[in-house]
């Protein structure tokens, strides 16, 4: 009898020097699924490039389908208008501040993911206005649908870029600080101070328009 062998991708992505950090390495994971949670739960990044010689980060819009990210840009940025753009793309959620009883073992309890490679520009329109559709809906789930679509000259004003998800690693701190022994009797107070983000209630635009009942998705967005 034959064995059985598993297909798909790895669970974890592959090591690279690139994605080995050289401090607090226990708390590194390259773990897919992870990665998959870390990126799911946001649509804000920052993208690092370098641009006539200096270094640039842009926060930019973006969404995940499968293992590449689609990245919103305006093609007035020089850089966004390459085909082929090295850059280092980072996403970072703040889920604490961490005070210690020094001032040294102050941090912060964070989930983030890395990504490293070449992103490159989405050409074909029908895959443009696919990947511009993911990014909008990212944001708040079902408003692609739920809008005009962009025009022809709308459409070639957006820089729409894909990256691929192969050097990756995520990096999370979680728990209270790491206070050294000699200092717990001190009389400072100490512990985390637990942060989030929350979706207030939406606000109509003040722009004359007649007015539109709140759908759905953006009343289940606000809780």
């Amino acid at each position: 009898m034959t064995a059985h062998t598993p297909t798909g991708p790895p669970t974890e992505y592959a090591r690279t020097a690139s994605t080995t950090p050289t401090r607090a390495r226990e708390r590194v994971s390259y773990d897919r699924e992870a990665v998959h949670a870390i990126l799911d739960a946001a649509f804000l990044c920052h993208l690092g490039f370098v641009a006539d010689g200096r270094p640039v980060v842009l926060p930019t819009l973006y969404a995940r389908d499968g293992e590449r990210l689609y990245l919103h840009g305006s093609t007035g940025a020089r850089a966004l208008r390459q085909d082929a753009l090295p850059v280092c793309l980072t996403v970072t959620h703040l889920d604490g501040l961490v005070l210690a009883k020094s001032a040294f073992h102050h941090s912060i309890n964070y989930r983030s993911v890395v990504v490293h490679g070449t992103a490159r520009r989405v050409t074909d329109e029908a895959r443009a206005r696919s990947a511009l559709d993911a990014v909008i809906d990212a944001v708040a789930a079902g408003r692609s649908a739920d809008c005009r679509p962009a025009d022809a000259r709308e459409l070639a004003a957006t820089a729409v870029l894909e990256l691929e998800l192969a050097e990756v690693s995520a990096k999370v701190r979680a728990g209270g600080p790491n206070d050294e022994p000699g200092d717990l009797g001190l009389p400072h107070w100490s512990g985390v101070v637990p942060l989030r983000t929350v979706a207030g209630p939406p606000e109509p635009a003040d722009d004359g328009a007649l007015p539109v009942e709140l759908p759905a998705y953006l009343r289940e967005l606000a809780g």
